[in-house]
């Protein structure tokens, strides 16, 4: 079992910052990727950012150029940073981590979700 805890979700103004980080645990032997996911209401879940264990990290169109993915190795989390947030960013972002556990299993796992809500 590997379980994520999200945080750093809230409300913010149009224009403004926020940063979430997802801290992995459990008997884990390697994560590859992770990355975070997002699903506004009546939408389905899409993809916001990933970063693999070597540093290569991919965006959605939407994002790129005001986000950014970044992760610790070492302490299994996870960051997004947003910048310039708009009222269409406002979602339910979701932590999601694949890897193999210690004793060689794969694992693909989820979040419980923080919510990013960007209003005036």
């Amino acid at each position: 079992q590997v379980q994520l805890v999200e945080s750093g979700g809230g409300l913010v103004h149009p224009g403004g910052s926020l940063r979430l980080s997802c801290a992995a645990s459990g008997s884990i032997f390697s994560i590859n990727p992770m990355g975070w996911y997002r699903q506004a209401p009546g939408k389905q879940r899409d993809l916001v950012a990933t970063i693999t264990s070597g540093g290569y990290t991919n965006f959605a169109d939407s994002v790129k150029g005001r986000f950014t993915i970044s992760r610790d190795n070492a302490k299994n989390t996870v960051y997004l940073q947003m910048n310039s947030l708009t009222p269409e960013d406002t979602a339910v972002y979701y932590c999601h981590a694949r890897g193999l556990l210690a004793g060689g299993s794969a694992f693909g796992s989820w979040g419980q979700g923080t919510q990013v809500t960007v209003s005036s």
